[in-house]
This record gives structure tokens, sequence and C-alpha cells, in this order.
């Protein structure tokens, strides 16, 4: 059988979209055990402004000039992830890694609920049903050991609604301005205001932590730089609410690093729960062609 030109994007973008989700699992460790070692913020300013420098760089290879129009979406983008990110690694000082993850993962719900409520965005039986499979596997997988809700756990869910405004934003956005600029500006806009936190907060930003290098490296290249290019850029072939179904597969991930970092295992219950994610996510590329 041969693919479509637009088929074969579709399972181009869903295959690097969870290459993406791969490395932000991978990170869930490194990030835990380094804010563990430097303030939160501290490590969020360093982390993006190495990001910000790298993609400055090389902006000469972005296709259109910066618009006005691009830099006040992109500095958008940047507070509402800027949200995200400073909540959830708030939640992990507060809670469990696990009642974070599971938290966390609620964006694959709340995706498809606020497209519709405020954009009256239609959602297919297909859809609505790998929300609920990926839904009941991230409560599986992550929430083993009971759930009482908390401070922590009250960020967590707050993280939740700023990624999938996020993601509902940058796709509605992506088409309209340069990849490049709308990418770097969302990272710029994370790294001023996480400098501004920290200064805030009487720490000191620009001083090398030799404990936390190898935490930047894999968090700058590759869960950064690397992760937020491809996610502006494949939201150009995937909805938001596909999106926020394959980010489901962190959770998973991150479990797997924990078991081959520090022999933790999933156990029974967070293999079926990983089961269920998968299948949400595979339940909701089928679709039915309509009645005529």
């Amino acid at each position: 059988m041969i693919l479509s030109a637009s088929r074969l994007k579709n399972v181009g973008a869903n295959a690097l979209l969870i290459l993406t989700t791969f490395f932000w699992g991978v990170t869930f460790v490194v990030v835990k055990d380094a804010i563990n070692r430097v303030d939160v913020f501290v490590f969020l300013a360093q982390r993006f402004t190495l990001a910000f420098i790298i993609l400055i760089v090389a902006c000469p290879f972005a296709k259109r000039r910066l618009t006005r129009y691009t830099l006040s979406r992109g500095l958008l983008l940047g507070l509402m992830l800027f949200g995200g990110f400073a909540l959830q690694t708030l939640a992990l000082l507060h809670t469990s890694a696990s009642n974070t993850a599971f938290l966390t993962g609620l964006n694959v719900v709340f995706v498809p609920l606020l497209s519709s409520l405020v954009f009256k965005q239609k959602i297919v039986f297909t859809l609505k049903a790998g929300v609920v499979f990926a839904f009941t596997g991230l409560y599986l997988l992550c929430a083993k050991q009971g759930w009482a809700l908390n401070g922590g756990d009250i960020l967590g869910l707050l993280c939740a609604m700023f990624i999938a405004i996020h993601i509902i934003y940058t796709g509605r956005y992506v088409g309209a301005c340069d990849i490049y600029w709308l990418t770097t500006l969302q990272i710029g806009m994370i790294a001023f205001l996480s400098i501004l936190f920290a200064l805030g907060t009487g720490q000191k930003v620009f001083v090398f932590h030799r404990e936390i290098l190898t935490a930047l490296i894999i968090c700058v290249i590759f869960a950064t730089v690397f992760a937020y290019l491809v996610q502006t850029t494949m939201q150009q072939y995937i909805s938001p609410s596909n999106t926020a179904l394959i980010f489901c597969m962190e959770p998973v991930f991150a479990a797997l690093c924990a078991f081959v970092i520090s022999g933790e295992h999933l156990g029974i219950r967070g293999l079926i729960g990983a089961a269920f994610i998968l299948f949400g996510m595979g339940l909701s590329q089928v679709t039915f062609p309509e009645k005529s």
C-alpha cells in the first residue's frame, strides 16, 4: 500500500513528536535530580538561556524575517510555556514524581475540551475514546500508591492547563509565523522570566554548577532546542488533540528511564497503563469515512 504525501507527512510528524516525547521523558529523572541541587529558577534560567543563545547563533537559517505578528505570538507562547515549566518544576519539589507526571499528562483531557469550548472544534468519537484510554493509562502508570491532593498536586494541575493552552495556540499560530523565530522567541521569553524570578529570590543565576552540567547539556540540546523546534514544526501536520495524546508517552519513557538508571520496576499495573496509553494513541489515529 502506497501512502499519500499528506499521510506520509502525518506519519513522519508522529514519529518525530514521539522522539521529542522520549527526550522529555528521559530528562524527567535528570531534572528531578538537578533541582534538588540548585534553585528551580536558576536551573530554568541556565537551561533556557543557553538554548536561546544556540538558536540566536543559528538565526540566519530562518526562512522569513521577524515580523511584529511573529514577535507578539512567540512572546505569548513563551509566557504560556514558562507557566507550564515553572509550575511543573515547582510541583516536583512538593509532590511525588508520579503525581506530577500524571497531572501534567492531564493536558490530554484539557486540549480537546478547551478546543471544543473556545474554538468550537468537533471531537470525533475515536479521539474521545483515545483520550479516555490515555487518561486511564496515565492513572495506572503514575498513581501507583494512591493519590491524595496537596499543594504540589494543585501546581501540577495548573501546569497541565498551561501546557494544554500552549499546545492549542501553537497549532493556531504555526501556519502564519516563521517556525524558527516562533520557537526562538518562546525560549528567549522563558529564559528572561526565569532570570527575573531567580534574581527576585536573591539567587545568583550565572554561576557554574558542575553538579548539574550533564543535566544542562541533555536538557538544552535534546529537550529544548531539538524538542521545541520539532513540536512547533510538526504541529503544522498534527492537530493539538493528537499532539497531546502523543505527549502522554512522556511518563512511559520516564518510567523506562527510571528502570534503566535506578532499577525501578513498572509492575503489572504500570505495564497495563503503558499499554492503555499506546492503544489510546493508536485509536485516535483511526478515521471512518463519513456517511454520504
